[in-house]
């Protein structure tokens, strides 16, 4: 968001203004410090928000803008920042008592753990034994429910052979002296929500699928449910100890939207039609695995259908062209590479007619930036996005206005430079004066944030400030150059009116996930697709990110992306499917018996249709009876769907007969086992001068 107009003196007066008044507590600066000529410190948002207030007439409100806004606004005005210097916290819990380092830390007001971040914690024994989180694979580390847990884990037995009373009753959370304990152990999930419909829980799983389920928010909000199993369970001197800091702002703003992302993403679940739709939601990423033909891809479509259709369509081909683009299919094989799936170097054909490679994004990478797009701007308020909008618009008509090539242009240093062309993310520049370099790409994007910020350049320091940066880069000179002409530029664009983005799911469906080389495919994204790591929590670098416009820009998968997977469970890649892979899926096995749609939707006629579903029965049963086979070398119903063309002998001897003598090849008494298939799905072969006439026919 945009700094308020202010003059430095708006500044001084504000530093006077705090000096008489204090700063309320919840101003206080976590990250940043003005500092004055006589060594006293500031919060500069509070500094800003209070000039504003002083030169404006404004409320004293902090919220339009971020610390950051603040520091570089500040710096640009010739006022010293300082970074704080974090500082950790140590939290004790014995039965008797709680206790911090953190002098502001008290049991009267537990929701000040919203503004703090776990870094460590374990269970100290009277006897100064220390024992840790026995973390499960996958499982994110330091966060909210770790202690908890270590409480779950040291004291699981005595927890279990409690009633169901007195787990109904266990204390777990009181907020403040005049809020309600919150109270209960349950054994599921859906035994939690019958008493609490929130999202706002644990789990932890113990003894083959048993659950305890307890109400977890933030890392403060368990203390009472800790403090209570050392009351019953624990042994003298015994203690939990917690080590914490104090968020960043970035972390606190990240973490409120990411929840209220969460809870609209939960709540649009209920309209879906598909059972499975509810499961992804939950879960981010599913694999469908299964026998051939058991409908995974034809049920990986419909979910997806349902869920960008808010629960009105199940059929893809009925999705709108824009409703298509929240829905992306690839299959995966042997050959298939990280350049596809992620980014790499490409050929391409330069202006002057010589070869050369660029960067291009692979299919999820421009996928999830679709998304993502979506994600950021679902959390922008109205304001924000007409001010994009106008920006976009304003741009739009400078370039159109401009011939390439032929007008000309000057940095502040006199260079003078041509625009040769722009594209969705850059600039490019002719330098005819420079001998070295005369020619350079600008990351758009820069120049498009200096228009939106509202902020006034008035030289290239103001640049550096704004982007966070020490020193300037080249392009800042003719970032800074363009950026004037723009302004300077009589604009005929008025103020856009613009609606807020609604928050849309993205479905990314995966066929045949398991014949791909999965390491060599995801590369570091094994990371980012973690369903504990979505979000900026889960950013990395990418393999190429030296290549990018901006090194240091980060890749993050957002909430609104669900990855499905399908796979054969006979094909062979299946035993070496990568494992790091398994812990981040939910593994859902489709039965040939379960799911008939694909010969209910394709057979019209209702005898057929059942005599299709009683031939599957009897082949699968016979097929399962081979010593060296089972379930998953049954056979689906979308084999059977092709009944809609095909009779039934064309489709055992075009279809099933090749695929079972495929199973059974190597076998001991092949033609025995496949004469017993044959028999149990129906097949009758016809006597040799049968099979003339019917050769004769075809001809």
């Amino acid at each position: 968001m945009a700094i308020p107009k202010l003059k430095k003196q708006d500044v001084i007066d504000a530093l006077k203004f705090i000096d008489e008044n204090g700063v309320p507590e919840h101003n206080t600066s976590v990250k940043y410090v003005l500092v004055s000529e006589n060594g006293k410190k500031y919060p500069p948002k509070y500094v800003v928000a209070v000039a504003d207030h002083l030169a404006n007439g404004t409320d004293i409100s902090t919220e339009a803008f971020t610390s950051a806004d603040a520091k570089n606004y500040l710096e640009s005005r010739g006022f010293t920042i300082e970074t704080k210097p974090q500082e950790k916290f140590e939290l004790s819990i014995t039965a008797e008592s709680v206790e911090s380092t953190d002098e502001r830390f008290t049991m009267e007001d537990l929701n000040l753990g919203d503004n703090y971040k776990p870094l460590n914690a374990y269970f100290e024994k009277a006897n100064g034994d220390i024992i840790k989180r026995a973390y499960n694979k996958g499982e994110k580390r330091n966060s909210n429910q770790t202690m908890p847990r270590i409480a779950c884990q040291i004291f699981e037995k005595q927890l279990a052979a409690l009633s169901v009373e007195d787990k109904e009753s266990f204390p777990v959370c009181k907020y403040s002296p005049n809020s309600d304990m919150i109270r209960g152990i349950y054994t599921s999930v859906d035994e939690y929500k019958k008493h609490r419909n929130s999202l706002e829980y644990l789990t932890y799983s113990y003894d083959n699928g048993r659950q305890f389920v307890i109400y977890s928010w933030n890392i403060f909000s368990t203390i009472i449910f800790v403090q209570e199993c050392l009351k019953r369970f624990g042994e003298p001197g015994d203690q939990f100890v917690l080590i914490y800091r104090e968020k960043d702002e970035k972390e606190v703003k990240e973490k409120e939207k990411e929840a209220a992302v969460q809870v609209e993403l939960d709540q649009q679940s209920k309209e879906y039609q598909n059972s499975f739709s509810s499961m992804l939601i939950k879960s981010k990423n599913l694999i469908f695995r299964g026998a051939p033909g058991t409908g995974k891809s034809y049920l990986a479509k419909e979910i997806a259908a349902d869920i960008v259709s808010n629960g009105y369509e199940k059929e893809y081909s009925h999705l709108t062209e824009e409703q298509k683009k929240q829905v992306e299919f690839v299959q995966f094989h042997p050959s298939y590479d990280y350049s596809d799936f992620v980014e790499g170097l490409r050929p391409k054909v330069n202006s002057d007619g010589t070869m050369g490679f660029e960067l291009q994004d692979g299919i999820f990478k421009r996928f999830v930036d679709r998304a993502r797009k979506n994600y950021e701007d679902s959390q922008k308020s109205k304001e924000t996005v007409e001010q994009e909008v106008t920006v976009q618009e304003s741009m739009t008509e400078f370039f159109s206005g401009i011939e390439f090539g032929v007008d000309t242009f000057k940095t502040i240093n006199g260079n003078e430079f041509t625009i040769t062309g722009v594209d969705d993310g850059h600039i490019n520049i002719s330098i005819p004066g420079n001998a070295s370099v005369n020619r350079i790409t600008l990351n758009l994007d820069e120049v498009r944030k200096m228009l939106e910020s509202g902020q006034k350049f008035e030289k290239i320091k103001d640049i550096t400030s704004f982007f966070g940066k020490t020193f300037a880069t080249q392009g800042y000179s003719y970032d800074f150059a363009i950026y004037k002409a723009i302004k300077a530029k009589k604009s005929t664009v008025s103020k856009a009116k613009a609606k807020q983005e609604e928050l849309k799911k993205y479905i990314f469906i995966i066929d045949e996930i398991n014949r791909g080389e999965i390491s060599k495919i995801f590369g570091e994204l094994f990371f980012a697709i973690d369903p504990g790591y979505r979000g900026k929590a889960g950013e990395i670098s990418t393999q190429y990110s030296n290549l990018h416009s901006d090194p240091d820009e980060k890749f993050y998968i957002p909430e609104n992306v669900y990855i499905i997977g399908t796979m054969n469970d006979i094909d062979r890649s299946v035993d070496s499917f990568d494992f790091a892979m398994r812990r981040r899926f939910r593994f859902v096995e489709l039965r040939a018996d379960e799911h008939l749609e694909a010969i209910n939707e394709s057979i019209e006629d209702e005898g057929r249709r059942l005599e299709a579903i009683r031939r599957m029965a009897a082949l699968n049963k016979e097929i399962v009876s081979v010593e060296d086979l089972n379930e998953n070398y049954q056979i689906g119903a979308a084999y059977f769907a092709k009944l809609k063309t095909l009779d039934f002998d064309q489709l055992w001897t075009d279809y099933l007969q090749p695929l079972l003598q495929e199973y059974i090849q190597g076998m001991y008494d092949e033609e025995g086992i496949m004469n017993r298939f044959a028999r149990a799905y129906g097949y009758q072969k016809p006597a040799r001068g049968d099979a003339n006439e019917a050769a004769q026919d075809q001809g």
